[in-house]
């Protein structure tokens, strides 16, 4: 085998899935043409295991995100993207054949990275904009990222690479990743989702009191370790209305306003920053004793909160087209907007506010 054909990135994934499956022969498919070459898709293979235990259920791993091949990239501790995702999909029986729209959807996650430069780790969220599997009656309509705790961490000739397993998650479970913490829900809601194997038909978790109450325990606890969030608009002015003092209004989306009034509460009283962006600008919203804002520039808003603003700000902004104020910050305003949510095509699936 010359050096063009060799495959060592390829092979360290696969005698690191041999001690689990032995000699059982996955399902493959591979591309045509490989995407640095001008094919299509990113990803140059899946595989998919079938799997008896916990539950009858398909494993799927990619083949892509790492090198695969010759080293190329300059970082030798790492293999290309220092990751590879995997997915476990639940069936009803074992002779149940794999979905292949789990083939687009991960390549679709790939395109993704590849597109955006945006890498995925541990801890990590996603809304889906809609069901897991397009035409599928599902509440899964989002994801978290966990690391597979069957596979987790190798070296290879290449470097260093996580597999990072894609856990798919209802709506209402995202809203808790966002205001408490991805991994600890993760934690809390395994021992009824062993191997967090994604099942399309069932309920959220959120939904068993038992859970809700460990979750709402945790989040008053722990608070949210969520410091981000990208948001479809923000932008801000200053007014000074006639006779009044300079104001501060600040435009949100109504999608942008459901996770600011979940995760804002979690941080701010914790002493916890959060900030806040779009394509237009960012702003800071940060702890501190007397409510003020400082406009850095154009593109970047400071906005000083007390506990006390921070919680009047979530009871009284609503993801509704109107404008809020709050008495504890007089001279500040939150106008929202209404948000489109549009599928992968640009169709506009649905309005909020």
């Amino acid at each position: 085998m010359s050096n063009d054909d060799a495959t060592p990135g390829w092979d360290a994934i696969n005698r690191t899935l041999k001690p689990i499956y032995g000699e059982q022969e996955p399902l493959h498919w591979g591309t045509i043409m490989r995407f640095s070459l001008g094919g299509n898709d990113p990803l140059d293979g899946i595989s998919a295991y079938r799997r008896t235990d916990p539950v009858p259920h398909w494993h799927f791993v990619t083949f892509g995100f790492s090198e695969l091949y010759a080293k190329e990239a300059e970082d030798t501790e790492c293999s290309g993207y220092g990751f590879e995702l995997t997915f476990r999909l639940r069936t009803e029986t074992f002779d149940e054949p794999p979905s292949t729209w789990v083939l687009n959807f991960l390549q679709n996650l790939a395109r993704y990275v590849f597109s955006s430069g945006n890498v995925f780790d541990a801890g990590h969220y996603m809304d889906l904009n809609g069901p897991i599997a397009l035409g599928v009656e599902t509440k899964i309509r989002a994801i978290a990222i966990a690391q597979d705790s069957e596979l987790g961490r190798i070296q290879t000739p290449n470097g260093e690479l996580t597999f990072l397993q894609v856990v798919g998650i209802t709506l209402d479970e995202l809203f808790t990743a966002k205001a408490w913490d991805t991994s600890r829900l993760l934690e809390t809601i395994q021992p009824h989702l062993p191997l967090w194997i994604t099942d399309l038909t069932r309920s959220s978790f959120t939904d068993d009191l038992s859970i809700a109450c460990t979750i709402q325990a945790g989040i008053e606890r722990d608070g949210s370790s969520t410091a981000f969030l990208f948001v479809g608009a923000t932008s801000w002015k200053l007014e000074r209305p006639l006779l009044r003092s300079e104001r501060l209004v600040l435009t949100l989306g109504a999608n942008g306003v459901r996770n600011f009034v979940t995760v804002l509460p979690n941080r701010i009283p914790f002493g916890r920053s959060l900030d806040v962006a779009s394509r237009e600008g960012r702003v800071h919203f940060a702890p501190a004793d007397e409510c003020a804002w400082n406009a850095m520039g154009e593109e970047e808003l400071v906005v000083h909160l007390t506990a006390a603003a921070a919680h009047a700000l979530v009871r009284t902004v609503i993801p509704k087209q109107g404008t809020y104020m709050i008495s504890q910050f007089p001279n500040f305003v939150v106008q929202v907007v209404k948000s489109e949510i549009k599928d992968t095509e640009g169709k506009v699936v649905e309005v909020i506010g």
